[in-house]
């Protein structure tokens, strides 16, 4: 049997667990393993999505089936509750906004803050839950009345980046079962046990958009505004269809083709100009313009409650990078902070998080503004 690392358990008092449950492998060995340690499990399957149903990118009633099949194999109760409402106008307006003004949004950071460990926590206390779980790739720590957020044992599946924005009393009620294993074992435990989904592809991308192409999905809700596209030099070199529809370091997609000045390096969106509706593009990964050593971020949110102490740390400002040496300074503004790096920073994009780390210690972090 594989037992939970007692750090991850809210209370020796926690009896009955709300778990997420998505159709995926990861939740449904998550749910496995709780009912093996002798919890009381009831699964719940959220629909945060429901403009189209009938697309062929949406795999909602899939999903629902391959929950429904878990929860029959494992022995537990599963229901289906319905958060479209919700999160359109907690997560999905937001998305919108932040593109329309040009910056890149990343929808599952706030998904997790205000419906997966807000709607979702406030529907399972409903149901009598001692505490939650979801799928998750993280750890959670409690020490001294505290709860300290932690990266995942496996490095490379780590979701706290996803996580950060959570809150005290949040990760109090949470437990993430898969935080101590790596992704690979959990493969193996869903074919041990016989679960269908075990090679089930993992999902990817923004859960309201899947696999379907991005820029199509967004032109339904944006409008096309074309501008120029220039150099760094100011040279003019095509036109695009809106700044909404590029974010920096995009290099696929420009529309430019080969090279401009035939040294054959590729093409990457270095820069966007929003009052001049202007697209700067440079040529060559590692140009001048797509390399910083500064940030600047708004919008803190601390997991203790409180800001860390000036100094320095680790970031990552992007998921899936490697954590980057870092000092931390504080600003004027109680919720706005900036950083500096040791080694410059690849396309630091406006919308994405900035994550402060204190070793395996996920502090929090906040908005990158510029």
């Amino acid at each position: 049997m594989i037992s939970l690392n007692s750090s991850s358990i809210p209370s020796s008092q926690t009896k009955k667990v709300v778990i997420g449950m998505s159709g995926g492998v990861d939740s449904s060995v998550a749910a496995w393993m709780l009912k093996e340690q002798g919890f009381e499990v009831i699964g719940l399957f959220m629909k945060n999505w429901e403009d189209d149903d009938n697309d062929e990118y949406c795999s909602a009633r899939q999903d629902w089936l391959d929950v429904v099949s878990v929860a029959d194999m494992i022995g537990i109760d599963v229901e289906a509750v319905n958060f479209a409402a919700e999160y359109r106008e907690r997560v999905f307006a937001d998305f919108l906004c932040e593109y329309a003004a040009g910056r890149t949004p990343n929808p599952d950071v706030l998904c997790n803050a205000e419906i997966k460990f807000k709607a979702f926590l406030d529907h399972a206390m409903s149901l009598g839950a001692d505490a939650i779980a979801t799928g998750h790739y993280a750890r959670v720590r409690h020490e001294g009345g505290r709860v300290q957020l932690l990266k995942a044992v496996d490095a490379s599946k780590d979701q706290s980046y996803f996580l950060h924005r959570l809150t005290q009393q949040q990760l109090s009620k949470v437990m993430f079962p898969l935080g101590e294993i790596p992704k690979t074992e959990v493969r193996k435990i869903a074919e041990q046990i016989g679960l269908h989904n075990a090679k089930k592809k993992d999902s990817t991308g923004i859960c309201f958009i899947g696999e379907r192409p991005f820029r199509e999905f967004l032109n339904r809700y944006l409008p096309r505004v074309p501008g120029p596209i220039k150099t760094p030099e100011g040279k003019t070199v095509g036109e695009h269809m809106g700044l909404a529809f590029f974010t920096l370091g995009q290099r696929k997609g420009i529309g430019l083709g080969g090279s401009q000045d035939g040294n054959g390096d590729a093409w990457y969106v270095a820069r966007k100009d929003m009052s001049n509706n202007t697209l700067y593009v440079a040529q060559g990964h590692e140009h001048p313009w797509l390399l910083a050593n500064k940030l600047s971020a708004v919008d803190a949110s601390w997991v203790s409650g409180a800001a860390p102490t000036p100094g320095n740390y680790s970031a990552k400002t992007r998921y899936r990078q490697m954590d980057s040496a870092c000092t931390y300074i504080t600003d004027s503004e109680p919720n706005n902070f900036s950083l500096s790096f040791e080694e410059a920073q690849w396309a630091v994009t406006p919308g994405q998080s900035a994550v402060l780390y204190d070793g395996d210690i996920c502090l929090g972090g906040g908005i990158i503004s510029s």
